[in-house]
């Protein structure tokens, strides 16, 4: 039986994806790894991307029942903490406190565990560049994000899930070039910013 990889985050994770058939994981980071495992491993892995633009950590939860738990994975990667931070911009003031995304982040991981106990958890650390979305408001992104980054790591860490940290490995790709090659906008991933991200998702998966 194949292992079952489900993808779940935001629009980073979205990426177009289709939602109609799991066929088609969009045009990010989650079909990257897709094709790989599906190179390296034919019929190994079936992979399913339930990211939705827009989500934050509380989306997240109240979705999870549907969109991860009653799917059965083996291994769920989890992406997910700047649009916590974004949606409290721009005159919405909808954002997740730090504090708050914490404790969102602990059940939700607290749910996974009880109702699939064998099922890995991989979570990956949310991460912001310089770019047209963040630099308006750059005090505020590079200040708030790591909040949650770091309390994604504590969540991780308390519940044996692997973590993935991301932001170190975007601010050393920015000095081979600039933030915009890596990240269109500060927060979504160009081409080779979902690169970045796959390859370390895929080390984790098959590691």
């Amino acid at each position: 039986m194949a292992i079952k990889v489900l993808f779940q985050g935001d629009s980073i994770t979205d990426v177009g994806r289709c939602r109609d058939f799991d066929l088609h994981s969009g045009a990010g980071y989650p079909t990257l790894v897709a094709a790989r495992l599906a190179y390296e491993a034919p019929g190994a892995y079936e992979c399913v991307n339930r990211g939705i633009s827009g989500d934050r950590v509380v989306d997240l939860y109240a979705r999870w029942r549907t969109d991860a738990l009653n799917l059965n994975p083996d291994i769920i990667s989890i992406l997910i903490g700047v649009n916590d931070v974004w949606h409290d911009l721009d005159g919405r003031w909808n954002g997740v406190e730090a504090e708050r995304f914490e404790q969102v982040y602990d059940m939700l991981l607290s749910y996974t565990e009880q109702k699939r106990p064998n099922t890995r958890v991989i979570v990956l650390e949310p991460f912001c560049l310089h770019g047209t979305a963040t630099d308006p408001n750059w005090d505020y992104f590079s200040k708030e994000v790591p909040l949650r980054a770091e309390a994604a790591k504590r969540v991780a860490e308390k519940h044996g899930c692997t973590f993935i940290p991301l932001q170190k490995d975007f601010d050393e790709a920015c000095k081979i070039a600039p933030a915009s090659h890596w990240l269109m906008d500060g927060v979504h991933p160009n081409p080779a910013g979902h690169e970045l991200i796959a390859r370390k998702l895929y080390a984790a998966i098959v590691g």
